[in-house]
């Protein structure tokens, strides 16, 4: 049963990875026809709807979930994480204009770094050696992707807003963790309701518009898998992995996306890239273990041998 439980979590984890894969390349395709701060609204309005879409068909099966609701002692950490995902998303998509769909993808794993030295300034938990260590190879990663000629040290304006968008969402995940214990559904309708709203308030407010209809079911769509659907099946696999290995396995969602980016755009990355790239791989795979950098060798304690009594 156990071992069931850890396939489930695993197959959880990398179906979370792959439905936020499609976040990136598909928004920068939709871009051209929205706005991006009504983008950032829309998709997570498309992951709220999901949800509500989500908890009938859950009380229709009649299953007892003994989920956590929500209480006012979580409310400043859920007031902190919609503020935050109104923010994230925006910085993301504006980024994401200036940027290519590879570099952003990529980018996302900054995400990590974000998350590691938040842990540890403010709630003042313990980083691991080998963090520290995947924590510079994901920096040195982000540093390449994020100069446009390193040979004239030209900063890619693009790059700062996503990397903006990751140290937003970096905060949130330890706003997250705090109410980890509660219905994840019930967090992901709110985050997504609220979040969206606020995002479409201040589109708004700026003087953007809708200049076609079809692009709100579009955009609501990729917020359903990408935000909604992904969210919700990562905290089901945090459950049964833990969190080292479920961020093991989520890891992958960045490349996924680079490989989306390079089919739907037909455009080959320039050779820093794969640098980048290789330099990005090891330093998700330091981050994500659970296991020391350096394994101590047991001391071997001598057995005594067995005497032979002579009666």
């Amino acid at each position: 049963m156990k071992e069931r439980g850890v396939g489930t979590g695993i197959f959880l984890a990398v179906l979370a990875a792959a439905f936020y894969s499609v976040s990136v390349p598909l928004s920068k395709v939709l871009l051209d026809y929205m706005p991006s701060t009504l983008m950032a609204g829309f998709l997570y309005l498309g992951a709220g709807a999901g949800m509500l879409l989500l908890a009938p068909l859950r009380r229709l099966k009649g299953a007892k979930t003994g989920e956590q609701k929500l209480t006012k002692r979580e409310l400043p950490y859920v007031i902190a994480m919609i503020v935050l995902d109104i923010a994230a998303p925006v910085c993301l998509l504006f980024g994401l204009r200036y940027a290519t769909a590879a570099n952003v993808s990529l980018l996302n794993n900054f995400e990590i770094v974000a998350t590691a030295v938040v842990a540890l300034a403010v709630f003042h938990e313990k980083i691991s050696l080998r963090l520290w260590a995947g924590i510079l190879f994901v920096t040195l990663s982000c540093a390449l992707l994020s100069f446009e000629d390193v040979s004239g040290l030209q900063f890619s304006f693009g790059s700062l807003f996503v990397l903006a968008a990751c140290v937003c969402w970096g905060i949130e995940n330890n706003c997250t963790r705090k109410v980890s214990s509660k219905d994840p559904l019930e967090i992901v309708l709110l985050k997504g309701i609220f979040s969206g709203a606020g995002s479409l308030c201040i589109g708004l407010i700026l003087g953007e518009r809708v200049q076609f209809l079809w692009s709100v079911f579009a955009v609501m769509g990729v917020g359903l898998v990408a935000y909604g659907l992904s969210i919700f099946f990562y905290v089901h696999a945090q459950r049964l992995l833990g969190a080292a290995r479920t961020s093991a396995y989520y890891a992958v969602a960045p490349f996924l996306g680079t490989l989306l980016s390079v089919l739907i755009f037909r455009q080959l990355p320039a050779p820093l890239y794969y640098v980048a790239l290789a330099l990005m791989a090891v330093g998700a795979w330091l981050s994500a273990g659970d296991r020391p950098l350096f394994r101590r060798k047991k001391k071997e304690v001598p057995q005594e041998q067995p005497c032979d009594r002579q009666n």
